[in-house]
């Protein structure tokens, strides 16, 4: 399950991931994540992972081609929540491939640091 948040941040999508992502959850991020980009040039983006049980092989089909139609040059930066050490990792890991992302990871209880974080310049 997939629910749409709202952070104070104009620019921003941010959403609550507790179990699995269907494909109308994916399908509900990247409509925000294209109106945002659209209105706003540039967008942040917060994910709160609560809990994750996987993902639908069409949820992914539709981040493919979302990835393949806008791509990923106008996100400039991502926090992601989360209390799962792998999560941290992965997100170290992606900073550096990614590397004009500025990705940080913050414990859940720190969702204002991490929205300080996406505010700054």
């Amino acid at each position: 399950m997939l629910e749409m948040i709202e952070i104070g941040i104009d620019h921003s999508v941010a959403f609550r991931i507790s179990g699995k992502v269907t494909e109308s959850d994916m399908s509900l991020v990247l409509a925000d994540a294209k109106e945002k980009i659209k209105r706003h040039g540039k967008i942040v983006l917060l994910e709160q992972i609560d809990s994750f049980e996987g993902i639908e092989i069409s949820a992914v089909i539709e981040e493919f081609k979302y990835l393949f139609e806008v791509g990923i040059s106008d996100i400039t930066k991502v926090a992601v929540l989360s209390n799962d050490k792998w999560l941290e990792t992965m997100i170290n890991i992606e900073d550096t491939f990614f590397s004009h992302i500025k990705m940080k990871c913050f414990r859940i209880e720190d969702k204002d640091a991490a929205i300080a974080f996406l505010k700054a310049a």
